[in-house]
């Protein structure tokens, strides 16, 4: 069979140096396009071994022109975490409606597909609980986390036309809370917050009463289900994400023993628009794909501990090491 060829884009990210790690072991060529704005170096640096990867960095939203033959472009570029999303709203909303735009014309191009990981917040602060993929949500489309929540609504809306009227394979799988190695230390979600703030021995802040819940799949298991997606006959959207819930006050306790911390719980106010909920039904990847995350909660959280206390940066490990 002939080798593959791949545009990652947001491939420098935290899930797309997965899933460029993934495609290379496969047999793919791909390359990686990403502005890093909260991409790294460091996340290619398995990628980078290998001759078949090459890697660019540029702004899909500002435009996307790519050599040589390209079988499916990934489109994972994104602003992901709260943190960054609401600290640059205007360029979230550019990369998910201009950027996915860009994504499109290429595939459209070279004759392509488009692969888009969406997202649960697609489905907002749900009030259908757990959510299938035929729930259309419940989103504010004025509140702060709506340039987020809306780029990617409008992301879905915009593959989907290209495939009805242009003819354009496509992709759509929604993800749900992901977590695992190559997080960053500051992403501001919940999983790396907790745990770094653990390995420090600072207080782990918690947002509201912590009842809240999510649901949270580890890496490797989410990056199996998007490889399968790829193999499938099948437009989606799919939802792919754990069905263990847990709420937001536990998975601080949880990831406070793990560590071995005994940083103190504070709670600090909610954030606006919050979900109350989330956990996806994943039927649908379970009947078309024979997908089902694998990684228990408590193992796949050893692993992230772990490596986030390899990767820490030198003062904040300095600042765990005891006295004496």
């Amino acid at each position: 069979m002939d080798t593959r060829h791949a545009v990652v884009t947001g491939g420098a990210g935290f899930v797309g140096s997965h899933l460029c790690d993934r495609l290379l072991a496969e047999g793919w060529h791909v390359e990686c396009i990403d502005s890093l704005v909260t991409g790294t170096g460091t996340n290619l640096a398995e990628a980078s071994g290998h001759d078949r990867f090459r890697f660019r960095e540029g702004d899909v939203a500002r435009a996307l022109d790519v050599e040589g033959p390209v079988d499916w472009v990934f489109h994972l570029a994104s602003l992901a975490s709260p943190r960054d999303y609401l600290a640059h709203p205007v360029e979230t909303l550019e990369v998910g409606a201009l950027g996915t735009l860009n994504c499109l014309r290429l595939a459209e191009a070279k004759g392509a597909g488009l692969f888009l990981t969406s997202t649960s917040e697609v489905y907002g602060d749900p009030q259908v609980h757990p959510q299938p993929e035929t729930y259309w949500g419940n989103v504010n489309p004025i509140g702060p986390r709506s340039v987020y929540d809306e780029s990617k609504r409008f992301a879905e809306a915009a593959v989907m036309a290209y495939r009805r009227t242009r003819g354009v394979p496509v992709r759509i799988v929604r993800i749900f809370n992901t977590y695992g190695p190559r997080m960053r230390h500051e992403d501001g979600r919940a999983v790396p917050t907790f745990i770094h703030q653990a390995l420090r021995g600072e207080a782990i802040t918690v947002h509201g009463d912590g009842k809240q819940t999510r649901s949270l799949c580890y890496v490797d298991d989410l990056i199996e289900g998007i490889w399968r997606m790829v193999g499938a006959d099948i437009t989606g959207p799919v939802n792919l994400g754990s069905t263990d819930e847990i709420t937001i006050a536990d998975l601080a306790e949880l990831i406070r023993s793990l560590v071995g911390s005994a940083s103190p719980v504070a709670y600090e106010d909610r954030m606006v628009d919050d979900p109350e909920m989330r956990r996806p039904d994943i039927r649908s990847a379970g009947e078309l794909l024979g997908w089902a995350p694998r990684v228990p909660l408590r193992d796949g959280l050893a692993r992230t501990i772990a490596w986030m206390r390899g990767s820490m940066p030198a003062t904040a490990a300095a600042a765990e090491q005891p006295d004496g």
